[in-house]
């Protein structure tokens, strides 16, 4: 497995590659890897010749007072399990590789940022459009994979990759869980074990909304009331937002009659938990 930590190094090696890396993925990644990244992996690998990992904690998508200095960097462990996973290769650059110290360009989408997240994070997905933007100019992939945990995320990409023409295939693939519901995350270390107890309420929150929207409920302010008052229940929490919303738009809906996501942030301590379903 090849290690790139320069611009020049990974294009260089992708020039003599050749066509033997063609369809060439891409996993975007900011380390600390878990189960959900590897199952990135593992479909990028089923799709392509050929799988780059790219581990970067990007600093524009940290908004002020986020935990951008203590966020979990164990790169070591990270190449481990992927040379485990047969990748190509993993682009690990330095933020000055990245971002000139006068660099003046900022990817952004409007509308789809406009909500879910985007209030509570200012400057969040510019920092991840701008990113995203980056790797796929560096390394030139015919197709990149996310999760759908980061479904706002995933949807700011997939309006990237539109209209900027960009000939990149963006292949979601389902959020992987826990054997007790809880979604996988980086940050999920940042919980205590009775915390990560209490984050069970999360998932079965939106299962039950999820259930109750199948079953053919569609007021949505009896749905995010439950919704809350289940997450309350399990212990103190600072809930963000509670949201069920168009999955093209990202708008919140006034009914549940038609398909959409529902998706929620919940502080629990010092960790915020994102995580969303679809429904019905």
């Amino acid at each position: 497995m090849q290690v790139w930590k320069t611009i020049n190094a990974a294009r260089e090696a992708i020039r003599i590659g050749g066509a033997s890396l063609r369809p060439l993925a891409l996993v975007p990644t900011m380390g600390a890897l878990h189960e959900g990244h590897l199952a990135l992996v593992r479909e990028a690998r089923s799709r392509c010749a050929a799988v780059i990992v790219s581990v970067f904690v990007n600093p524009t998508q940290f908004s002020p007072g986020e935990d951008f200095s203590r966020y979990p960097r164990p790169f070591e462990r990270d190449c481990e399990l992927l040379e485990g996973e047969s990748v190509f290769a993993v682009f690990a650059p330095d933020p000055g590789e990245i971002y000139d110290a006068d660099a003046a360009t900022i990817v952004r989408v409007a509308g789809l940022t406009d909500h879910l997240c985007g209030p509570f994070r200012p400057g969040h997905f510019d920092g991840v459009a701008t990113i995203v933007t980056k790797l796929f100019n560096i390394l030139s992939p015919d197709a990149a994979f996310f999760g759908e945990k980061d479904f706002q995320q995933l949807q700011v990409v997939r309006r990237v990759v539109r209209d900027l023409n960009l000939p990149i295939e963006i292949i979601p693939c389902p959020t992987v869980r826990d054997a007790d519901g809880v979604a996988l995350s980086s940050r999920n270390a940042y919980l205590t074990p009775p915390q990560r107890v209490q984050a069970r309420s999360l998932s079965a929150a939106l299962f039950s909304a999820k259930d109750r929207i199948t079953r053919g409920e569609s007021d949505v302010s009896a749905l995010i009331s439950d919704m809350r008052q289940k997450i309350l229940d399990a212990g103190p929490a600072e809930i963000e937002y509670i949201e069920i919303v168009d999955p093209d738009t990202l708008k919140p809906v006034s009914r549940a009659d038609r398909p959409v996501r529902i998706a929620l942030a919940v502080r629990i301590g010092a960790c915020r938990l994102i995580d969303n379903v679809p429904a019905p």
